[in-house]
């Protein structure tokens, strides 16, 4: 975690919600048959998935009529996986599969190239993206109803569909409309853009119908771009992120706690994180108990001051990329590449 300057609003942390109370529930749905979830129970899983929900009366109904459903997240393979995106993602990924949806993960590798990710290159892009896989299936994440989809691969077994998708939405949106949703690939509209990234949401807009999409999960900053390509498309769940995670460099590694980090590491960036006492707004530490120690460890136990953050990052992680071979030369590999913006 990022060190960074205090939030402008300051509230007391007994003025907290009752996070312990909140997550033991869903908790305890996640430990429920899937056959005996009612719609409620379904409903509120999903629900907790996101932040805000476009259309949450839609979003329940489809729940209740379609009997397979389909939800939406791409990723830009771009280099190592920090403790939220790993956690969080498998933990959101697990409610909605619960629910009997079906995730597609789109390995969104050529727009990692449209981005300038990994310096463009195409073969270390990917490389990347088998690393980041490893880790979800590593960590527990329910893989019965998940699929990881290869953009470049999948695009180029349909290119008739895929490319009428892109000329169709294109042709339908002015380019300063376009440009106004850059910032859902980190990019600004008054940023020295390329071609390729003018593409980026056009193309990410096609996905959505391409891969038959239900619910677009999507991270909170990405919302204000997202609802232009969403207007006719799907339901938004809009994930919120930790405080301090958006701040996390990955070319940086002393800025966020990764996946694979050993406890010595952990150990070290949480003395070294920013967390200001008394002050539950926009504290990374208590951000990161709520969203992540909670919901995975179900308890959040203080002992001694020096073994705190220890076991923040699942032991099975760390033990699969000491131990496996294959997931050891990935990490090697990933580890060896240069990070770019």
């Amino acid at each position: 975690m990022a060190d960074s300057a205090p939030p402008e609003q300051q509230v007391p942390a007994e003025a907290s919600p009752d996070v312990e109370q909140i997550t033991y529930k869903i908790s305890e749905l996640l430990k429920k048959p899937d056959a005996e979830l009612t719609l409620d129970e379904k409903f509120a899983l999903c629900r907790s998935v996101g932040e805000e929900c476009i259309q949450e009366a839609e979003l329940r109904r489809l729940l209740e009529k379609k009997p397979h459903i389909v939800a939406y997240d791409g990723f830009e393979p771009s280099g190592r996986m920090h403790i939220a995106q790993g956690v969080l993602k498998a933990l959101n990924v697990n409610k909605l599969t619960k629910c009997g949806v079906t995730f597609k993960f789109w390995v969104a590798d050529w727009f990692a190239q449209m981005n300038n990710k990994m310096g463009g290159d195409l073969k270390k892009i990917q490389v990347v993206g088998r690393y980041l896989v490893e880790i979800w299936k590593a960590v527990g994440m329910n893989m019965e109803r998940v699929e990881f989809l290869s953009c470049s691969e999948e695009i180029n077994k349909r290119p008739d569909e895929y490319w009428s998708l892109v000329m169709d939405i294109a042709r339908r949106n002015n380019l300063k409309r376009v440009l106004r949703c850059t910032q859902i690939m980190g990019r600004s509209e008054n940023d020295d853009l390329s071609a390729a990234q003018i593409f980026y949401p056009i193309m990410q807009a096609a996905d959505i119908f391409f891969l038959k999409a239900d619910i677009c999960q999507l991270g909170m900053d990405q919302r204000k771009g997202a609802r232009p390509r969403l207007r006719a498309a799907v339901h938004l769940l809009s994930v919120a992120m930790c405080p301090g995670q958006e701040k996390m460099s990955k070319s940086d590694p002393n800025s966020a706690i990764f996946m694979e980090d050993s406890e010595a590491d952990v150990r070290t960036k949480i003395k070294k994180a920013f967390c200001p006492p008394k002050q539950a707004e926009g504290n990374p530490c208590l951000a990161y108990v709520q969203h992540i120690v909670l919901p995975w460890f179900d308890k959040f136990e203080v002992e001694r001051p020096e073994a705190n953050g220890g076991n923040m990052c699942p032991a099975q992680v760390r033990d699969h990329f000491e131990h496996n071979e294959e997931a050891k030369a990935l990490l090697k590999q990933v580890k060896s590449f240069k990070v770019t913006k």
